[in-house]
């Protein structure tokens, strides 16, 4: 009676046929966190490869309490806290859900794969992996309490200190209304009307502009171990789900923060913002693409002041541009008109 013989061929990995290099091309691909933690326990070649990636992506999904433990950590589901200096109190490093904390390595022994992962640090998570060059962590919201409809945007560059900020915000965005724009705002003649004054336009402003500074600089002050750890580091992006704040980092920025001493708040788990000019633009009302209605928008462009500025110097070309670039989509659109308005300077001291 004949045997039926698996063939040997057809039982070989053909994964294993693969280089390392063409697995990294992959994994990087991957990026997130948590997909990349999984990948390790595939193997012990995965084990050993996905420390080597160069594109790591972060997201956070609730931040600890500094009295509490994991357990206590902040219900996304309740409402934004609208004090930004008690919201960051209460922050201390984020926390990265548990998918890795119970994984165990290739080889099935009790050593958990992540053995760091018991205070759910991305610092600590991403210790892990040496080789890191572009690195993208995402919060689960933005930091700053707005009311509804209300909007706030900004981006920040940062090396030791900051070097380039823009505010985007507007008191009310929603639907073009039908054929009454035109009448409600004729008499705009590209100047702040004497209410801007008078009735708290420009107190809010302040109150937008101060709020993001801070946000930006406790936002950039936790990210000092991430960046001590890996001085293979490029690129680094800390937004939020929301979008309401980016603050990015390139290679000569990081160079820069490593080469220069951090001057941190003496109030507070933050940077210090260094002395400011500002120059704000404003329009009562901005018509968008997609049919979309901005009331009250502002632009707010912020640079160190010469003495504050760390020694760091950009061009007023390379200013605009980051300026013009800072957000995408409608909100791009409305950048490049207020960008036309009337200027108005501003200037802010240190704190």
């Amino acid at each position: 009676m004949a045997r039926i013989h698996a063939d040997p061929v057809l039982e070989a990995d053909q994964f294993d046929r693969l280089p390392d290099s063409l697995v990294l091309v992959i994994l990087n691909n991957v990026e997130d966190v948590r997909s990349l933690g999984r990948c390790s326990a595939v193997s012990k070649r995965f084990y050993g490869l996905v420390p080597l990636v160069h594109d790591v992506y972060v997201k956070i999904d609730r931040v600890v309490t500094v009295d509490g433990e994991a357990e206590d950590a902040l219900n996304l589901s309740s409402p934004k806290p609208r004090n930004i200096l008690s919201h960051f109190l209460k922050m201390m490093l984020f926390t990265i859900i548990k998918p890795f904390h119970s994984m165990r390595g290739p080889n099935g022994a009790g050593r958990p794969l992540f053995p760091q992962l018991a205070q759910h640090s991305p610092a600590q998570v991403l210790r892990n992996f040496t080789h890191i060059r572009n690195l993208r962590v995402e919060l689960p919201s933005g930091d700053v309490g707005t009311e509804e409809g209300v909007l706030l945007k900004w981006r920040a560059e940062y090396g030791s200190t900051l070097q380039n900020c823009v505010i985007l915000g507007g008191t009310q965005v929603d639907r073009k209304p039908v054929g009454a724009e035109h009448e409600l705002y004729s008499e705009d003649n590209g100047s702040m009307p004497e209410s801007f004054y008078t009735n708290g336009g420009l107190k809010l402003r302040v109150v937008w502009t101060i709020s993001s500074l801070i946000a930006a600089s406790t936002r950039h002050y936790l990210l000092r171990s991430i960046i001590k750890d890996h001085p293979t580091l490029t690129s680094l992006v800390l937004t939020d789900a929301d979008g309401q704040g980016t603050l990015s980092m390139g290679a000569e920025q990081l160079k820069e923060f490593r080469e220069n001493q951090l001057s941190a708040s003496a109030c507070s788990n933050r940077t210090q913002v260094p002395a400011c000019n500002m120059k704000l633009k404003y329009a009562p009302y901005l018509e968008l693409p997609g049919g979309i209605a901005l009331q009250g928008a502002t632009l707010v462009a912020i640079k160190p002041s010469p003495e504050g500025s760390n020694g760091g110097h950009t061009s007023r070309k390379e200013t605009d541009a980051f300026v013009s670039g800072a957000f995408d989509g409608p909100f791009k659109f409305a950048v490049k008109a207020l960008m036309k308005r009337r200027t108005y300077l501003l200037e802010m001291n240190g704190f």
